[in-house]
């Protein structure tokens, strides 16, 4: 199920290596004019370059998409399963937004002109889907569902709304009716499995957010459904669309790092909603939440409106900082170097915050161990520090810094680079390569949750020049793969190295030991 990886390559040496073959070996398209190309010649203006700024320079290729073959054909009917946080994200991302979020959104750029969320949301291609049918066990989310799905004009609370999509009482009878085709899953992990098993043994395409599963054994289960039904399902993970990801990757695949050995990743966090205390809404209590359904296979407890809300802080129905956040900064770096599933995994960490009840830990350490490539990955999150620290991956020759944006920088005791490094040509201080978007928009972000995610190039990223939401390129790949009868970027392959790698890191913290991979049985040990 799990590919397996090559053993990293060591570095083509070569005798003399400068800033203008990096240039050459990312390049895959033109991206320097003829003046900068002249000007590279002048080797006088070249060596004037010591101590100074290097050029930035912006790439103009661009990830490759599937286009779009909505043509003639009919709405694609989707149901969606959960109308929380995400959820609403994910219908919006598809083209329908609540009508008060219009009309908030329209508020918030009249006030600040760079909240441009209402423009990226009206400008957002058109997929031709229809929402269906929608299921919530908190009827006020289904009512606001339902009202969403109904506004295929794009209005605010003023507007005109189209046919409703139908609300289904249980998941079940969303997923076996014949009027959905395909189901977007936003609950609580402790059902993401549960419901898209049964949706792809019902011939439904999935689209389930990540983590992709809640335990080891419905891992290896969702994996045969999704085989055995051969239909296109994919993980949230929404980087896979980020372009400084796919820019970094090109950068390793031409070897611009030299030797990797170790990689630094991490969350930081500093308020409550980032540390999962979301708002309990005031009409919420038993008379309309299904308790019992939404409790599911997890452990019975009583009515509790906090752990209903904030379902994050409990191992009961979550996986913690290990499926929330730990699995985006690893599909990242899987992505970008395609390391798979690690040998081994150690992890630490506690509740030393965050007093109130939870029994996830708000800090947490992992080690990944990856000795066929000679390569440690490190996680180190905080639920209580806001010191941004970034994705770093170290090679011996140049390092990488990674978030919405891209930076490498030649290492002082490279081998490759040494010799330009010596004559002043290469400055260590300073980029010899760098990809920076316009930011304007996310600078007009007003949470610092969302300010984490922007940064992390998991709200948006850029294509042609233009701000797109990650989400919605991820949901369009998706959708399009649908319609093509292929797999998208983060299919269940992918989705069983993120799980069994999330999955190995949870045992390793709650039973303090050192887990690993047997690659032959294809099972944690």
């Amino acid at each position: 199920m799990a590919k397996e990886k090559n053993k990293e390559k060591e570095p083509t040496r070569l005798k003399t290596v400068g800033r203008r073959d990096v240039i050459k070996g990312l390049a895959t398209v033109p991206f320097m004019g003829a003046f900068a190309a002249a000007w590279f010649r002048k080797n006088s203006v070249e060596r004037q370059l010591k101590n100074s700024l290097l050029e930035v320079i912006n790439l103009t290729s661009e990830p490759v998409e599937l286009a779009s073959s909505t043509g003639n054909a009919k709405p694609l009917r989707l149901g969606i399963i959960g109308f929380g946080i995400r959820g609403r994200q994910l219908l919006r991302a598809s083209g329908f937004a609540e009508p008060k979020w219009i009309d908030d959104a329209i508020a918030a750029n009249t006030e600040n002109k760079l909240n441009t969320s209402y423009e990226d949301f009206m400008k957002q291609e058109n997929l031709n889907v229809m929402i269906a049918g929608v299921c919530d066990v908190f009827d006020i989310h289904a009512e606001e569902a339902i009202l969403t799905g109904s506004n295929v004009n794009r209005e605010g609370t003023k507007g005109k709304m189209t046919a409703a999509p139908k609300r289904y009482r249980t998941y079940k009878e969303l997923i076996a009716s014949p009027d959905i085709d395909a189901v977007i899953i936003a609950t609580p992990d402790h059902w993401h499995a549960t419901m898209a098993i049964e949706a792809a043994r019902m011939g439904k395409h999935v689209y389930v957010e990540k983590p992709m599963t809640w335990t080891v054994p419905e891992t290896y289960e969702l994996v045969k459904a999704v085989k055995e039904s051969n239909i296109v399902f994919q993980l949230g993970h929404q980087g896979r669309q980020t372009e400084s990801y796919t820019r970094a990757r090109e950068a390793f695949q031409k070897n611009v790092l030299g030797k990797i050995t170790l990689v630094e990743v991490c969350t930081n966090r500093n308020d409550p909603n980032g540390a999962w205390v979301y708002d309990i809404h005031p009409k919420a209590g038993p008379q309309n939440i299904d308790w019992q359904q939404f409790l599911g296979a997890a452990p019975y407890h009583d009515f509790s409106l906090e752990r209903f809300f904030r379902w994050r802080c409990w191992w009961d129905y979550s996986t913690g900082l290990n499926g929330d956040l730990l699995t985006h900064e690893y599909d990242s770096i899987n992505q970008i170097l395609e390391v798979g599933i690690p040998d081994s995994v150690v992890a630490s960490g506690g509740i030393y915050f965050f007093k109130d009840g939870r029994t996830v830990p708000d800090v947490q350490q992992v080690v990944m161990e990856f000795p066929e490539r000679d390569l440690t990955l490190l996680y180190s999150a905080s639920l209580a520090s806001d010191r941004q620290r970034g994705k770093v991956i170290m090679g011996h020759d140049a390092n990488m810094e990674v978030s919405d944006r891209l930076v490498i920088k030649a290492d002082p005791q490279s081998t490759v680079y040494r010799e330009k490094i010596q004559n002043g040509t290469i400055d260590p201080q300073v980029p010899i390569y760098s990809y920076t978007p316009g930011k304007k928009g996310i600078d007009g972000m007003a949470s610092a949750t969302e300010q984490y995610f922007a940064s992390r190039g998991l709200l948006y990223t850029y294509r042609k020049g233009m701000r797109v939401d990650t989400t919605f390129l991820h949901l369009r790949e998706w959708i399009n793969c649908i319609r093509a009868g292929i797999q998208p970027s983060c299919n269940i392959d992918q989705g069983f190295e993120e799980a069994i790698t999330a999955h190995m890191a949870t045992i390793a913290l709650r039973e303090g030991r050192k887990v690993c991979w047997d690659r032959d049985k294809q099972q944690i040990v």
